[in-house]
């Protein structure tokens, strides 16, 4: 089975986990924590990083440090992982949805505008497959009415936003919030097994995150006014994500080696629209996506069953949250009707493009998915060139 995505772990990482364990410091307090935090911030151009357990962590640290809570409104996307909405209903918040762009995937700015109301508090873009979101008018809009914004990267590694404001510079994604998020999940470029992280400039929202990481402890140390949580990453899982950060060129080199060997291989492919891509944006190819055509008699789940018969592991696209279960049990997203998120999330594909994959498998996942298409269009009569 060719896998979706497979870490590719070829620097200092066992040198660093190894030393963990002769150390005996294999728990949060190592120093390796403290290392990766620093390296990942200054690398972002944050002041502060907080290593949490998980990007699902590293979000509801971020929405708690705001301290968001019964009534207020916090604007994301639909087409997007559930631990987004999950951290704002766990704040006894609201999560209010607009849909998609349709040619970047990442939340609808105008959407964003027309949904703000008085009792929102926070925007939540997120960098959607590795493409950044188009962050100067989100930026704008949050000046305007006071607004956080936490800013979900944590498909985002080394991408980069052209931001028109202040001089036409391009900040690094993870940059560009209120509060900035990451995963460090095994399919992530920067790879811990699983982790996350909370970055910003703020020294008191910095210190926040800290204190929520870790249970709320004061002095004395079991004396708690709050609630916090055990979010904490350990010594093992920082050492890797160091050692995967001193690579990251490395690893984003052959990971838009893959998307454009994928580019050129489905360039004459009728019926796919491939990743993507904008002068803006500098994107990360983190999961090589493509979206089905309609004239496609197939759905995407189809062509997946098809792909894993021949030895090739897919992930679907996202299932749009007004869609889940859980949240319209809560009485949220009663008649909403999103056309671009019910679109891709019904026709959109992830193919392998992990950073060990070889030009081979490239090659060969091509070929097969042409195969695959090839076999629909004649079983439906439409032509297959």
């Amino acid at each position: 089975m060719i896998p979706i995505s497979a870490p590719l772990f070829a620097g200092n990482e066992l040198e660093y986990v190894r030393d963990c364990i002769a150390t005996g410091w294999v728990s949060s307090a190592g120093r390796y924590v403290t290392r990766f935090e620093r390296a990942w911030a200054d690398y972002c151009g944050m002041k502060h990083g907080v290593a949490v357990s998980s990007g699902t962590a590293a979000l509801q640290v971020a929405v708690d440090a705001l301290r968001l809570g019964p009534g207020d409104e916090v604007i994301m996307p639909a087409f997007t992982i559930m631990s987004c909405a999950l951290a704002v209903v766990r704040a006894g918040a609201v999560p209010v949805l607009v849909d998609s762009d349709p040619q970047t995937y990442c939340l609808d700015v105008d959407q964003v505008a027309a949904a703000v109301t008085s009792r929102t508090r926070a925007l939540m873009p997120v960098h959607i497959y590795g493409h950044p979101a188009d962050m100067d008018p989100l930026m704008e809009l949050a000046e305007q009415h006071d607004l956080a914004i936490i800013e979900d990267a944590a498909e985002a590694h080394g991408c980069e936003y052209l931001s028109r404001r202040n001089g036409c510079r391009r900040v690094r994604c993870g940059g560009l919030g209120t509060l900035s998020t990451f995963s460090f999940y095994a399919n992530k470029l920067v790879s811990a097994g699983e982790g996350g992280m909370v970055l910003t400039n703020s020294d008191q929202l910095a210190e926040r995150c800290r204190s929520l990481r870790n249970l709320c402890f004061q002095q004395p140390r079991f004396y708690h006014e709050e609630l916090g949580y055990n979010y904490r990453l350990s010594n093992v899982q920082a050492a890797l994500g160091l050692a995967q950060t001193e690579r990251l060129n490395e690893i984003l080199d052959r990971k838009r080696r893959i998307g454009a060997l994928y580019d050129g291989l489905f360039a004459d492919v009728a019926g796919v629209k491939l990743p993507p891509r904008h002068d803006w944006a500098s994107v990360n190819y983190w999961m090589y996506n493509i979206v089905l055509a309609d004239d496609l008699a197939t759905e995407a789940s189809a062509v997946a069953a098809q792909l894993k018969a021949r030895g090739i592991e897919t992930r679907p696209f996202f299932v749009g949250l007004h869609w889940q279960p859980a949240l319209r049990a809560r009485g949220l997203f009663e008649n909403f009707r999103l056309p671009v998120t019910e679109h891709l999330s019904r026709r959109g594909l992830c193919l392998p493009s992990g950073p060990a994959l070889t030009d081979q498998q490239v090659a060969e996942v091509a070929t097969t998915l042409k195969s695959v298409l090839a076999t629909t269009r004649s079983l439906s009569g439409a032509p297959s060139h």
